[in-house]
């Protein structure tokens, strides 16, 4: 935190112009817990107590407006009062300045208490983009009405193109009389899609099918020309209003350059995004522990309390050593994405010295390779975290007066937006097969100094990484494309429980009352996890594909 402050407040210079603005590292600290307090009261006092509401509730349609439920606009309110917008922008357009790992907990906080409501919240983060990329007349234009609580969204899915983005249609022409650009077409699955200000992914170059041809727009409510012609009836997040929209002849600038708009300022919407529903993720992880832990302290079978019985606290015991050791590499992400972003900012004021960019690609390369790990592996411990919570409640889990079903609904569609954990895979990937993963790994193994009672758990973990590196060798000697996808998911989940367990050991060595325990579950866990799947690489062959085809029913 000491050089994410440095860097972030560049010597301490807004203190000469706002009293709010920190003096020293101290001081920022001192802030940073006074935003936390504040988080957590709005969460716990108003945000959680309207979650019921909400969810029975949801958002509807009115002549092609988007309204939400009636106790999302007490909670809008009151994080406008509390002043929780616009939180990661500069003060001098009215934000906190805040970085990343902060803006997680916050994020974490509000979507402990409604997962819906901290989807609506966190696009907030969308600024990011038209900081970095638009023009310092758009940020005067747009940044500080984000920052007074106007909400946000990023355009990007269509009906024929999902995840595959390159598809989109949605058509960009310049108005030449008018001097803007019009926006036509329709826009699916999009989140909190009648906001005040959108990122509109859309296709300005005539004749153009891929990536090449998307630029990234700026489309402003207040100019009118979208409609929502439809709202999602989903699973859960029923307070996250999921919309499909029709531009006609919308008015919107261009943010950025042309042909940038997917292959540049997508990947860095989208890897903000990814580290959103990470620490929504983590916060869904929590709740799920502390319904399971509750219940379970209360509830008596065969005359004996059930967190008793080892069935149940080996449950809650897990539960809590994926939520510890998925904070963990949640905020250890957010930090690497602090560092080069404050660089990044920095550069735009004056050069960088050679060893501030060695600084920054260090850390932009550590970003990149971690982000896909924190959000792929944090929305499947949620998803885990809120099926086991049912379980400890037995049949009444099943009850809808209970909490856990709601958790549980609103968990699953975490490892889905945003990049399914399958496309996680897919951006860790090479990150795993060309080494770069290992190196941190052995890297993080030789760095860490651990108490006394840890270096046990330490050399267990130092076992599994030959193991790991074996196992890496073995999938790369297959030379074959399709065997290497099979086994990704495997080399992926290896990876980051090697990683998460070396973070959770040097938090273990910095407060073992919070974290001893669940070091000790969570490597025991990872050795349980990496040895079955090295095994499974290892008796692997090329020929075992055409099993698992053939395993397919005929189409």
């Amino acid at each position: 935190m000491a050089r994410i402050v440095e860097l972030k407040e560049k010597g301490f210079a807004d203190a000469k112009e706002y009293d709010y603005a920190p003096v020293d590292l101290g001081d920022a600290i001192e802030n940073y817990k006074q935003i936390l307090d504040i988080t957590g009261d709005v969460a716990a006092n108003i945000i959680e107590p309207n979650s019921e509401a909400v969810d029975l509730e949801g958002p509807h349609l009115e002549n092609g407006r988007m309204i939400y439920a009636s106790k999302t606009y007490e909670n809008l309110d009151a994080t406008r009062k509390a002043g929780l917008w616009g939180v990661s922008m500069p003060r001098r357009y009215g934000g906190l300045n805040l970085p990343n790992a902060v803006f997680s907990m916050l994020s974490e906080m509000i979507s402990a208490a409604d997962a819906g409501f901290q989807n609506i919240w966190s696009l907030q983060s969308c600024i990011d983009t038209l900081y970095e990329f638009g023009s310092e007349e758009q940020r005067q234009k747009y940044i500080p009405r984000v920052c007074a609580g106007e909400g946000m969204s990023m355009d990007l899915t269509e009906p024929d193109a999902g995840s595959d983005l390159q598809r989109v249609m949605l058509k960009a022409t310049f108005d030449e009389k008018e001097n803007c650009w019009r926006l036509n077409g329709v826009k699916r699955f999009i989140t909190n899609g009648d906001s005040d200000i959108h990122l509109v992914l859309a296709r300005s170059e005539e004749g153009t099918k891929d990536g090449r041809g998307l630029s990234m727009f700026i489309y402003d409510k207040r100019q009118g020309g979208v409609n929502v012609r439809h709202i999602e009836h989903k699973l859960g997040i029923h307070g996250s209003p999921t919309c499909e929209l029709t531009y006609k002849n919308a008015k919107a600038e261009l943010c950025g350059s042309t042909r940038l708009g997917l292959i540049k300022y997508v990947m860095a919407l989208m890897n903000g995004a990814r580290l959103g529903i990470a620490a929504q993720s983590v916060g869904v992880e929590q709740e799920a522990y502390n319904e399971g832990l509750a219940y379970a302290k209360e509830r008596q079978q065969f005359g004996d309390k059930i967190i008793n019985f080892p069935a149940v606290y080996d449950m809650l015991s897990r539960m809590k050593a994926k939520l510890d050791a998925g904070r963990s590499l949640l905020y250890e992400t957010a930090a690497y994405v602090d560092i080069y972003k404050c660089l990044e900012d920095i550069e735009r004021d004056r050069k960088l010295t050679p060893e501030e960019k060695q600084e920054l690609k260090k850390y932009q390369r550590l970003a990149d390779a971690f982000t896909p790990l924190a959000k792929g592996m944090n929305s499947e411990y949620a998803n885990q975290n809120a099926y086991d919570a049912i379980s400890i409640h037995g049949g009444s889990g099943f009850i809808m007066e209970y909490k856990s079903q709601r958790l549980f609904r609103d968990a699953r569609i975490f490892s889905i937006y945003e990049g399914t954990t399958q496309l996680q895979v897919v951006a860790a990937i090479r990150y795993i097969t060309n080494g770069t993963m290992l190196n941190n790994i052995k890297e993080m193994y030789e760095a860490l100094e651990v108490s006394e009672s840890l270096k046990g758990l330490k050399d267990r973990i130092g076992l599994l990484i030959p193991s790991y590196e074996e196992a890496l060798a073995n999938v790369k000697a297959l030379d074959n494309q399709d065997a290497q996808d099979f086994l990704a998911r495997r080399l992926y989940d290896m990876t980051a429980e090697l990683v998460m367990s070396l973070l959770i050991l040097r938090d273990a060595t910095k407060a073992p009352e919070l974290f001893e325990k669940s070091a000790n579950v969570y490597v025991r866990m990872t050795e349980e996890d990496v040895m079955g799947k090295i095994l499974y690489i290892k008796l692997f062959k090329v020929e075992d594909l055409e099993q698992f085809k053939a395993a397919q029913p005929e189409a």
